[in-house]
């Protein structure tokens, strides 16, 4: 009995050893996890990049710092600031287009209206004193004093008065169509025949040399500008020299003249010598089997003997590559007999070939054609009708003439 007492003792106390141990065991697996710490300890080192497929860590929230502190512009220097150019070439200005000037075949017709609206008071009145059914002493004065005027000069006027008197003698009976014949007729004859081209092409193997002179404000620089469009306008290539250094801007004004047609300019620093430009202009339309080479002269003032020195000067350093195939002469048709005196003076500097008359459409002295010509014995080869580009003509008695005296 005692045996078995024990062994049943022995057994239970095995089973309640087993049990303590089970139930151990589960209480461990249920304990709560630890809390964290309050305070994440500081990570030295920066987190690992995740592998691909992996959710990426969301980065630490790092401390803010200003503009000033990370060295970025500012929203205001950063609207300021220039864009950045890769390459500088890009940058440049495009060049400018080549413009196609107007055909100077029958400029002049063109412009007729133009130029009859300034010359009407002179064709107009001496139509109507001649439309008279008795042509007295008075008439004939008054006739002549209308051409006096207009600029036409003494000795020219006398001569047309002649002529007239005798005409409207032999004529008898004058209806207005015949009046306005017969004056048509005699002022294309005061006009003169002259040769009237714009001699542009050298006897020899090189490009023709024009050389444009005259005083300041004649419109000097602009007609050289439109005189290389007329010549463009007919097929010859130009280079431009621009030997007034004298006045300001003077080259630049002629290269932009040049640039709209594809006209090269040659120039030098401002001041320097005239002559030595002329003469490279030359050298450089010889190299560059130019037609025609324009060479632009300071405005010399007539009362300066030694500036009138110096462009003859100018003249003889050019004509070391060759004669000068034109020299024309620059005058304003407003300034009347004073472009005479001007045109004496010139004369007696270079050999003038012909003359350039501008703003004839802003003056009612349109005589002053007969006149310079009769002073200087050389044509008016040229006239400036207006400020635009193409407002230069080549100068044609007849539509001269018309222009004057109307249909």
């Amino acid at each position: 009995m005692e045996l078995i007492l024990a062994v049943v003792i022995a057994l239970v106390v095995a089973v309640a050893v087993t049990s303590g141990l089970v139930i151990s065991g589960r209480k461990k697996k249920q304990l709560p996890p630890a809390e964290p710490p309050s305070t994440p300890p500081t990570i030295t080192a920066p987190p690992a990049e995740p592998h691909v497929g992996d959710e990426a860590e969301t980065p630490r929230e790092e401390p803010r710092r200003t503009v000033e502190e990370v060295g970025l512009p500012t929203a205001e220097e950063a609207a300021e600031a220039p864009a950045a150019v890769e390459d500088p070439v890009v940058a440049e200005a495009p060049a400018p287009e080549i413009e196609v000037p107007e055909p100077t075949a029958g400029r002049l017709v063109r412009l007729r209206a133009r130029l009859a609206r300034s010359q009407n008071s002179l064709g107009k009145g001496l139509l109507t004193l001649l439309s008279r059914e008795h042509l007295d002493e008075d008439t004939w004065e008054e006739i002549e004093e209308t051409l006096l005027t207009a600029d036409v000069g003494v000795a020219p006027t006398q001569e047309l008065v002649e002529r007239l008197r005798e005409r409207v003698k032999v004529l008898g009976t004058r209806t207005p169509e015949e009046l306005r014949g017969l004056l048509r007729e005699e002022l294309i004859a005061l006009l003169g025949d002259y040769d009237r081209t714009v001699h542009t092409e050298s006897p020899e193997d090189t490009p023709g040399v024009v050389m444009v002179v005259g005083v300041n404000g004649t419109g000097k620089t602009t007609t050289t500008g439109k005189l290389a469009r007329v010549l463009v306008a007919d097929g010859k290539s130009v280079v431009l020299g621009a030997a007034d250094t004298f006045r300001a801007a003077a080259a630049d004004q002629l290269q932009t003249w040049g640039d709209r047609v594809g006209a090269r300019t040659v120039r030098g620093p401002e001041g320097g010598d005239p002559a030595s430009i002329a003469f490279d202009a030359v050298k450089e339309g010889i190299a560059e089997k130019a037609d025609v080479v324009l060479v632009d002269t300071a405005g010399r003032l007539h009362t300066k003997t030694g500036l009138m020195d110096e462009l003859g000067k100018v003249k003889r350093v050019v004509e070391k590559h060759g004669p000068l195939d034109e020299i024309l002469l620059v005058l304003d048709a407003t300034t009347g007999q004073n472009g005479l005196i001007q045109a004496r003076v010139f004369a007696e500097v270079v050999d003038i070939t012909g003359i350039v008359l501008t703003k004839l459409d802003g003056t009612a002295k349109g005589g002053i054609v007969v006149a310079v010509q009769r002073e200087l014995g050389v044509p008016v080869k040229l006239v400036g009708l207006g400020e635009g580009p193409d407002d230069l003509a080549p100068f044609e008695p007849a539509a001269f003439v018309d222009a004057l005296i109307g249909d």
